[in-house]
C-alpha cells in the first residue's frame, strides 16, 4: 500500500512560550519538495500569534476533502463517458462542539461545479449519481468521520 509523508517544522522565534504569545507559523514540506507556509487559524489563535496569509490545518482538511472528491469525480465521469473540461468547488468546513465538548470540523459542504463538453452533459440525476460514486471512492472521505455533503447546484 502507498505511504504519504509530510514534514512539519516549527521553531520558537519570538514571544513568551509559557504565556502563549509566540508565533504559530510553521511549514509543511511534502515528498515532492513543495513547502507551504502554515499557521494556526486566526479564529483559534488570534493574530499576531497566527498568520491568516498561511494555510491552517482546518483549511487544509477542507481542501483535502474537496480535492479528493474532485479527483474521484473526474475519474468516475471519465469512465461514464463524460468529458469534464473544468471543475471548481467553493468548499466550506464548519466547526462545532462534539459530545465531549471538544471542537471538530463537523461538516464539510462541497459545492462542485463540473463543466462538460457541450456534446456530453449528464442529466441532473446522472450527475448526482456520479457524485455519489465519487464520494464512495474518495480515500479521504473514507478516512474521516466528518459529515461530507455534496450540495446540489
Amino acid at each position: 500500500m502507498a505511504e504519504y509523508k509530510a514534514l512539519i517544522r516549527w521553531a520558537h522565534t519570538d514571544g513568551i512560550f509559557a504565556k502563549g504569545t509566540f508565533s504559530r507559523e510553521h511549514t509543511w514540506t511534502f515528498d515532492g519538495g513543495v513547502t507551504i507556509p502554515a499557521s494556526s487559524s486566526p479564529s483559534v489563535v488570534p493574530v499576531p500569534w497566527s498568520n491568516d496569509a498561511c494555510v491552517d490545518p482546518e483549511e487544509a482538511f477542507v481542501a483535502a476533502i474537496a480535492s479528493c472528491h474532485m479527483l474521484s469525480y473526474l475519474n468516475v465521469a471519465r469512465l461514464a463517458g463524460f468529458h469534464v473540461i473544468s471543475y471548481s468547488d467553493d468548499a466550506v468546513g464548519r466547526m462545532a462542539k462534539n459530545d465531549r465538548g471538544g471542537m471538530w470540523v463537523s461538516v464539510v459542504v462541497l459545492t462542485p461545479h463540473p463543466v462538460y463538453l457541450e456534446s456530453g452533459t449528464p442529466t441532473a440525476a446522472e450527475e448526482a449519481h456520479l457524485h455519489e460514486v465519487a464520494h464512495a471512492g474518495c480515500f479521504i472521505a473514507n478516512s474521516v468521520k466528518t459529515d461530507i455533503v455534496v450540495a446540489s447546484q
